[in-house]
């Protein structure tokens, strides 16, 4: 992006919430059913049929809108959103307008060292659409209606964000505050967290934003940087040749890496939006309030902070541990068991998430074990096994779920610690290379790094460092 230009970017992102039943319908919200089979007269909006609202529904958002610091309203209402799409059966979709369940809240993060803060405008309740599957064979399109009426929570922030960058980290922020409510499973492949986002471009002084494109349904982290910042490059490059910014609906095209027009952008008053008026306003007590506020678990930058209070990691430690529920509760499992979070947090932030990435699989879903984890590392910090014969057994571990005792027995790892015995193939190494013991005569320090690694290679991997150094610095010395 020119340095002469700012971009200005507000998101709205959509978290389908994790209730049983659809909103206004007794429906399952199962992802993956054959097409049309989770739906009803009411979620395809048949004539005569009357909603009622899931409790669990508000529930949730009061949560999420309690968990970014929201004012929470005593008396909202639901509205229509008329618009004709074929995706949406009813001709309208049930959202909330002028009074919505939360409103006026921020999120705060860090992005590249740096604090940020992003205003959050409002958190309300609607229904999904269905979705539409195109026939690339016949050319036809056909329409899943098992995603109508499936409960979303629409979060809309203030056009707070400056960069891809923050918009980033405030996704993945929000993505793991739902993620430790147990409000939404944000699977992001299967669309149940996504967002739009909305941007424009500005020279930087200026204090009137540009006209603003949105660009739709973005469900991944790197698809949301990238489609910023094509996006940027474009509404510069079109004022730069004197063109104009049009108000549009956009999409990404993933694969090909740009974005294309799809329709003229909608403003509020083209929705005709009205109160709905089959479904009865909503109206919380002070005690429901509280009561829900009093059940939030332990969020993720409360337990960030425990984390370094409690086990003496870095501030970068603590976050990425904690970014993911599911990451921080395997740590404090497998240090619940080995008492050495510095060396839990390392394994699960280098090798284990190497791993965990190439075989696109969650930790969860990997076959160690928590057990099997803390067994490594006691058998490390006991000297059983040296620290290189560790990452070849953690890789054996994840390729056939065995724990680490069983493969260092099988294999015959267990690390050689008996002084004479290595004192004999150090002797051996330093007999077999008379150049580098005189280049290390010579004040050439490398020198000791290729006799280690030989001595090593000899053992294959089984001598103790510690012991190879000393004995090897004692002769050479001599």
């Amino acid at each position: 992006m020119r340095e002469d230009y700012e971009v200005i970017i507000g998101l709205e992102v959509h978290a389908e919430l994790s209730t049983n039943t659809k909103i206004y319908c007794g429906c399952t919200t199962k992802f993956g059913a054959d097409p049309n089979t989770h739906c009803c007269p009411i979620c395809t909006g048949m004539p005569g049929v009357l909603p009622v609202l899931n409790e669990k529904v508000v529930e949730y958002a009061v949560k999420m809108g309690l968990a970014t610091n929201c004012e929470i309203a005593r008396f909202s209402k639901q509205d229509r959103k008329n618009y004709f799409y074929p995706d949406l059966p009813k001709a309208f979709q049930t959202s909330q307008y002028d009074l919505p369940l939360c409103e006026h809240g921020h999120l705060d993060f860090k992005v590249n060292g740096q604090d940020k803060t992003v205003g959050i405008t409002r958190i309300h309740i609607e229904e999904d659409a269905g979705k539409l599957i195109h026939d690339a064979y016949t050319g036809d399109t056909l329409v899943d209606m098992n995603r109508c009426a499936v409960p979303l929570i629409e979060i809309v922030s203030e056009p707070d964000i400056r960069s891809a960058d923050e918009a980033v980290t405030y996704m993945q922020t929000l993505k793991s505050i739902l993620e430790y409510l147990e409000i939404c499973d944000c699977k992001m492949q299967e669309g149940s967290l996504r967002c739009d986002v909305n941007l424009s471009v500005r020279k930087k002084g200026d204090t009137k934003f540009g006209t603003r494109t949105e660009t739709k349904n973005l469900n991944s982290f790197r698809s949301i940087a990238r489609a910023i910042e094509f996006e940027t490059n474009r509404q510069i490059e079109e004022l730069e040749n004197g063109g104009t910014i049009y108000q549009e609906t956009r999409r990404f095209d993933d694969a090909r890496g740009i974005g294309y027009a799809m329709r003229s952008k909608e403003d509020a008053h083209d929705y005709r939006y009205f109160p709905e008026p089959d479904l009865a306003p909503i109206v919380l007590s002070e005690e429901y309030i509280a009561n829900l506020k009093a059940s939030l678990p332990e969020l993720p930058h409360v337990r960030k902070q425990r984390y370094i209070n409690d086990f003496s990691l870095s501030e970068y430690d603590a976050e990425q541990l904690t970014i993911s529920k599911e990451t921080a509760n395997y740590f404090e499992k497998v240090n619940s068991i080995c008492n050495n979070p510095k060396a839990v947090a390392n394994w699960i932030m280098t090798d284990f998430t190497k791993l965990l990435n190439e075989a696109e699989i969650t930790i969860s879903e990997s076959k160690i074990t928590a057990e099997n984890l803390a067994e490594l590392i006691l058998l490390i910090d006991k000297g059983t096994i040296s620290s290189a014969i560790a990452k070849k057994v953690f890789k054996k571990m994840f390729e056939t779920g065995k724990s680490a005792k069983q493969i260092v027995e099988e294999e015959g790892l267990v690390q050689v610690t008996d002084e004479n015995e290595i004192k004999q193939i150090v002797l051996k190494i330093i007999d077999l290379n008379p150049q580098s013991v005189q280049d290390y005569k010579a004040g050439k320090d490398k020198a000791i790094g290729f006799l280690v690694g030989q001595i090593m290679r000899e053992t294959k991997g089984k001598a103790n460092p510690q012991i190879v150094n000393k004995l090897l610095l004692e002769i050479l010395n001599k």
